[in-house]
């Protein structure tokens, strides 16, 4: 263990009240709050840490080791980490990767993210996985201090949060040019990943990527060939102003593909409910079975939220039909509109590091398109 820990002593306290100790990379000026999750990623950890559905989360990993491979500057799914914490067991003290550019200390540090190492996480993820998510809060010190319970206090439930309006995109922009003959794709951004977009790029691609506010006459007026709906972080029953927009771009006939936070807006645009699940899937390493053809596909995931139903259907959406679900808890992984051209996944197809089985999905699309 490097000695940057060595007299920093700091803690995790949960709403319920169970205690982590720990030591702290880095300083930090205040307690750091969040809703606390845990991922099963043995790898991936700078992709984990810059995905924006993880916005307004501590993220406890569950591999005994993290920052051994280093960071590069190709590999980030947005501009900087999302994340408000990282909890794990032991923080590589270096790192060694032809690609690397830089350790995970500096980069999180630089960014002022707070990483509690020498914490049990092994008892921690059992603990989440038997009680469920729980907010809680990183502070320095051996002790809880009164400022650190106010702060856990006053932290708001995921619940009924729009984290989707905190991630967007500020102004529209335009990822690829796209190949000469190649479709035009609208992303609607509601904390999209770049991998998203890359593999977009790759297919020859136009990719226009507009705030996840934009109307469904601003996207008509962009002429796309089809429309992207994509993952994002917190609780899409409090994305309002989402399903008008979806309904109007599916009755026009347009394409459209969702994934993640994407997927649970299709769900509830058609009629369906949303639920919060205990302690989510998070991860890359989730069985998902198509039902039309028996497939089991090994799948990425991070989402807290699922689309209510089995794969009988979804109660109050009867124009949707369930197309995969999830093999450890048979909740629903896929869906598909039985007369439009509208389909999502709750997984993440694009995902990397990671399984590559459900890379298809993008040339799906590409089809429904005329690509």
């Amino acid at each position: 263990m490097t000695s940057l820990l060595d007299e920093r002593p700091g803690f995790l306290l949960l709403e319920d009240g169970t205690l982590f100790r720990g030591r702290l990379a880095a300083p930090i000026d205040a307690p750091s709050v969040a809703e606390v999750v845990f991922t099963t990623n043995m790898s991936g950890y700078q992709e984990v840490f810059t995905d924006p559905s993880f916005r307004s989360q501590i993220v406890v990993m569950t591999a005994p080791m993290i920052g051994n491979y280093g960071v590069n500057a190709e590999d980030p799914e947005s501009a900087h980490p999302q994340i408000s914490g990282v909890v794990v067991r032991e923080l590589s003290a270096s790192h060694s990767n032809w690609r690397a550019s830089g350790s995970l200390f500096r980069y999180l540090t630089d960014a002022k993210v707070p990483i509690l190492a020498e914490v049990d996480t092994r008892r921690l993820t059992r603990h989440l996985r038997t009680i469920g998510v729980l907010r809680g809060v990183i502070a320095s010190g051996a002790e809880v201090t009164k400022d650190a319970l106010a702060v856990l206090d006053a932290c708001p439930p995921m619940s009924g949060l729009d984290l989707a309006s905190v991630v967007t995109t500020e102004a529209t922009y335009e990822w690829s040019a796209g190949a000469p003959d190649g479709r035009h794709i609208v992303a609607i951004d509601y904390g999209i990943k770049r991998n998203i977009l890359r593999l977009f790029e790759e297919r020859g691609c136009k990719v226009t990527v507009v705030p996840s506010h934009t109307t469904a006459e601003a996207v008509v007026s962009l002429k796309p060939h089809g429309v992207f709906l994509s993952n994002g972080p917190g609780d899409p029953q409090a994305v309002g102003y989402a399903p008008a927009t979806i309904r109007a771009l599916a009755e026009r006939g347009i394409p459209i593909f969702g994934i993640c936070l994407g997927h649970q807006l299709l769900g509830l645009t058609f009629g369906g409910r949303t639920t919060k699940l205990p302690y989510g899937h998070r991860g890359g390493n989730h069985p998902v079975k198509d039902l039309a053809t028996g497939k089991v596909l090994i799948t990425a995931q991070n989402h807290g939220f699922a689309v209510e139903g089995s794969a009988d259907g979804i109660p109050g959406a009867p124009e949707l039909q369930v197309t995969h679900v999830n093999l450890n808890d048979g909740t629903i992984e896929g869906l598909r509109h039985k007369s439009l051209p509208v389909f999502a996944v709750q997984y993440h197809p694009e995902a990397a590091p990671g399984p590559h089985d459900a890379r298809p999905l993008f040339d799906d699309f590409m089809k429904a398109v005329g690509a």
